[in-house]
């Protein structure tokens, strides 16, 4: 899950990218409305956590912003005003859904999730290739059966490569899907994590690597 973490608050927000990571998600930061939006033109975000507040550009025009999109994220709207009529404002603006500071962060990471399942043209539930079963949703996954023991980039390696099967992905597709902007494009880290995967994913081997063009989950030969 690619998310943007909008929020001024710097302390805030760095807690907040530090515990997104640490549940698997990719994701960026921005620390004032400008650079979100130059963010947002950069990037296909699957969702938003935007703080209503902010420097440069207000959340509500960043909101609108986005919500205007073709391929539009899911939008979690922060906000310190816990009024009735500052929750309905920040929906009618096309936001999904409305936390009020402070919040449990356990909360945030569940409407997360929840939304992105909630996105009009989201990714299936299980997928499955070549005796590969997996569940974005309860983080399993299995092999003929044999229950997975991965750790989290594992888990989004392998997800990103279920999804893209029977195409192959790049070493840098895979490092801007599953990592974040600050990942090292020179770093071997995407080679190290196909290492591991492939040796819990077990005989006989499954992820297939073509030079110059990636990595793919191919069915094994019979």
């Amino acid at each position: 899950m690619r998310v943007l973490v909008v929020e001024d608050a710097r302390s805030l927000a760095d807690v907040l990218v530090e515990g997104l990571r640490d549940q698997g998600m990719a994701v960026d930061v921005a620390y004032d409305g400008l650079e979100a939006a130059a963010k947002l033109d950069a990037t296909a975000y699957e969702a938003i956590v935007l703080d209503r507040d902010l420097p440069g550009m207000h959340g509500d025009t960043l909101c609108r912003m986005f919500t205007d999109r073709d391929d539009r994220p899911m939008v979690l709207m922060l906000t310190a005003a816990d009024a009735p009529a500052d929750r309905v404002g920040g929906l009618s603006l096309g936001a999904d859904d409305y936390l009020v500071k402070p919040f449990h962060f356990p909360e945030l990471v569940l409407r997360l999730r929840s939304l992105v399942r909630r996105r009009p043209y989201a990714r299936a539930r299980t997928l499955r290739a070549a005796g590969i079963e997996l569940d974005p949703v309860h983080r399993t996954a299995v092999r003929d059966g044999r229950r997975l023991g991965l750790s989290v980039k594992e888990f989004e390696v392998l997800a990103a490569l279920l999804r893209a099967s029977p195409a192959s992905l790049s070493a840098e597709a895979l490092l801007e899907q599953v990592w974040d902007e600050n990942a090292d494009p020179f770093t071997n880290t995407v080679a190290v994590t196909i290492g591991r995967l492939r040796r819990k994913l077990g005989s006989p081997p499954v992820i297939t690597t073509t030079p110059t063009i990636g990595y793919r989950i191919a069915d094994p030969p019979q």
